[in-house]
């Protein structure tokens, strides 16, 4: 009879039927490409590097800003008199001019709210970018685990298979020398087809599952390492609901953009408030202006000017467009807040349950460890009890279903596990490569 302890060993690894071979890609090396290759990452990068440019762009508008304008012209004038003698005039001449215009802000409070406003965007772009990360990890994780439990459900469709092929053997060399039924037969015969149709499924989902995988590295993956033995899943640390909760609405990335949302929103009411303002500037040109002649003269000329001083622009009347845009924004700063509570909400709601879902997926492993080595053990005895003939065919198939059916659990508990703690790290804004490296480490070649 196998031991207990040796069934266990065996699920762990994942490798039930076959082992990963060695060239086998690991969980680090699908990160690494999907970094590279993953078109929600890019845009999320690009999205970052264009919203660098905010503060610059705002800056502009408190800087001077100078013009350089330039002109040249070639003219003609002809004209004539019916007098006597007849007056005829034709003249060529060409004309210039260059104008230098500058102008710094000297009051505009609106371009130094929208400053304020392009600094506020710049740091809420960091967590916008180091969310998507954080969200890249999770896909990645839930993708690589997802397809080692699609190959491992069939590697079990193929040995349970193989198992009630050999029930059904039997059954029917029982019945060929009337030591049993048809009854028996038809019932392995059932079993047996029903066990064709789960695996026809089980290699479709793993398709689905590489296909899904593929959509984040831009390939079909290729072989992929398992889950090695040894696994000991462990318990949140610290393990209280309170720390992770407190630690989820302090920390946890949604929220703190949902924050900076509702800064840069009231920045915004501000900004359109100010232009009530009166702006000031101060503005000085230089103009040059020269020419071979003109209309009245046939000579060169040229002519300069310059000036300095200050334009005041004082907004008066705009048809109550300024009274419409402030109300619009105070309209944007309380969907904002609002959003701030519902990120909130949400990183509680995550906290908690995944919290509670690494409990319970720690929890699920023992618990399923040890009802494999149950169910195990009861299908060794009714298989002992058949051949003594207490026990009928079909209590030896429900039996060693009841085995197969336990290992597909006990596997989804530990990739739960796995990718519960990435979760709960995810809730509380802390997760980064070390954990999917710490999680990396759990596999084998």
């Amino acid at each position: 009879m196998i031991r207990p302890s040796s069934i266990i060993a065996a699920s762990l690894a994942f490798a039930l039927a076959t082992v990963a071979p060695a060239r086998a890609e690991d969980l680090l090396q699908v990160y690494r490409e999907a970094q590279r290759n993953d078109p929600t990452l890019a845009a999320a990068r690009a999205n970052w590097e264009a919203t660098q440019e905010r503060v610059p762009q705002a800056r502009a508008g408190l800087l001077p800003s100078v013009n350089l304008s330039a002109s040249a012209n070639a003219n003609y004038f002809g004209t004539s008199a019916d007098t006597d003698p007849r007056v005829q005039i034709d003249r060529g001449f060409g004309a210039g001019g260059l104008t230098v215009s500058a102008s710094q802000p000297l009051y505009r409070y609106a371009n130094t709210v929208a400053y304020s406003q392009a600094v506020q965007q710049v740091e809420q772009a960091d967590y916008t970018l180091a969310s998507a990360r954080q969200d890249l990890i999770l896909r990645v994780a839930t993708a690589y685990f997802d397809v080692l439990l699609a190959q491992f459900n069939v590697e079990l469709a193929e040995s349970q298979k193989a198992a009630v092929s050999e029930q059904l053997a039997q059954a029917k060399r029982n019945f060929e020398v009337g030591v049993a039924t048809i009854t028996d037969t038809n019932e392995a015969q059932a079993k047996y087809d029903s066990i064709v149709a789960q695996e026809i499924s089980a290699r479709n989902d793993l398709d689905n599952k590489r296909t899904a995988l593929r959509a984040i590295i831009g390939r079909f993956p290729q072989d992929l390492k398992r889950l090695g033995p040894g696994f000991e899943p462990t318990l949140p640390s610290p393990n209280s609901l309170d720390v992770w909760v407190d630690r989820a609405l302090a920390d946890n990335l949604n929220v703190r953009i949902a924050r900076y949302n509702s800064e840069i929103a009231t920045l915004e009411i501000e900004r359109q408030r100010a232009a009530r303002l009166p702006t000031i500037d101060l503005v000085a040109s230089a103009n040059a202006q020269a020419g071979s002649g003109s209309v009245n003269l046939g000579v060169f000329n040229d002519s300069r000017q310059a000036l300095i001083g200050l334009a005041l622009n004082v907004p008066l009347y705009t048809g109550g467009f300024i009274d419409s845009k402030v109300r619009e924004a105070l309209a944007l700063q309380e969907s904002a807040r609002q959003n701030v509570e519902v990120a909130r909400r949400n990183a509680l709601f995550n906290a908690q349950t995944g919290f509670s879902g690494v409990n319970s997926a720690a929890a699920s492993v023992k618990a399923f460890e040890q009802a494999l080595v149950s169910a195990q053990t009861a299908y060794e005895s009714n298989k002992t009890g058949q051949e003594v003939g207490v026990r009928t065919n079909l209590d030896v198939l429900n039996t060693l279903q009841n085995v197969f059916q336990t290992r597909r659990d006990l596997a989804q508990a530990y990739f739960n596990y796995l990718v519960g703690v990435l979760r709960l790290k995810s809730a509380v804004g802390a997760l980064d490569e070390q954990d999917l490296e710490a999680v990396n480490r759990r596999l084998s070649g």
